[in-house]
């Protein structure tokens, strides 16, 4: 079998921001304890969440287990022709999947293409579980390993030929995250839960990161990629009983290797 590298799909909770701040203050009352023995040994909060990311996350997969997040059904339709099969081609089409969560993205893809074999890691222990224990799971169609990639080295996790895609110019990095505007960053921003610009914290540890398209441009530019196409996807969302219209945002962009 001849692997052919062909996206990453990036999930940018992992990205480690470090800005400096002098002052967080939050208005929820059962979030504030947290923050205070926090502040007590980290004089830099957002150090504390990087350093405890694996527990808040594994902890929120522990709660909601797969029942937070939406099948991501979008994919087939905004991404469809990165993920298809070459008729003419022998080559399996590999997708590298950073941050997947309870396998929202995964299942979807695997039974729409049958040809491709999705590596699929997070950084929390329960999340790949879940993974494992799934229905659809096979070991032939899915690599699914616990990983921080900002501290642990892809390289020992998976074949090399399989990762290499940064340095391919047939390779694609996928990605889908908030964009800023969006109707969560404004809902922590009142309640005083921004650790430093763009960057927030939820009331159970998780955090967050708000993009701009031209952020986002510029961070992949410096890392070496083309912006193949970026846009920003804005829907309403009607909570009839909360009687709330949610304004949700989203930056969805493709990018490639600039050799």
């Amino acid at each position: 079998m001849t692997v052919v590298p062909l996206a990453i799909a990036v999930d940018l909770r992992y990205r480690r921001w470090r800005h400096q701040f002098s002052l967080f203050i939050s208005h929820d009352p059962w979030f504030r304890p947290m923050v205070i023995q926090a502040a007590g040994k980290y004089p830099n909060l957002a150090e504390y969440y990087q350093k405890n990311a694996t527990k808040f996350w594994d902890n929120f997969y522990k709660r909601h287990k797969n029942k937070f997040f939406k099948d991501r059904h979008y994919l087939e339709k905004d991404w469809g022709q990165y993920f298809s099969d070459d008729a003419n081609s022998a080559n399996v089409k590999v997708l590298l999947e950073v941050g997947c969560g309870a396998g929202n993205t995964i299942f979807l893809l695997i039974a729409a293409y049958p040809e491709l074999y999705v590596q699929a890691c997070d950084i929390s222990p329960h999340a790949v579980a879940l993974v494992k224990s799934h229905a659809e799971f096979k070991e032939d169609r899915v690599n699914a390993f616990l990983c921080d990639v900002t501290v642990d080295n892809l390289l020992e996790k998976i074949n090399p030929s399989s990762v290499d895609v940064i340095t391919l110019p047939d390779g694609y990095v996928l990605l889908r995250d908030y964009a800023i505007g969006d109707f969560a960053q404004v809902k922590l921003g009142n309640k005083n839960q921004m650790i430093s610009e763009g960057f927030y914290v939820r009331g159970d540890g998780t955090c967050s990161f708000y993009f701009s398209e031209d952020f986002l441009s510029t961070l992949f530019f410096q890392a070496g990629f083309n912006t193949v196409d970026i846009s920003t996807y804005c829907k309403q969302i009607k909570n009839s009983h909360k009687n709330i219209t949610m304004d949700r945002r989203w930056v969805r962009a493709v990018f490639n290797n600039l050799e």
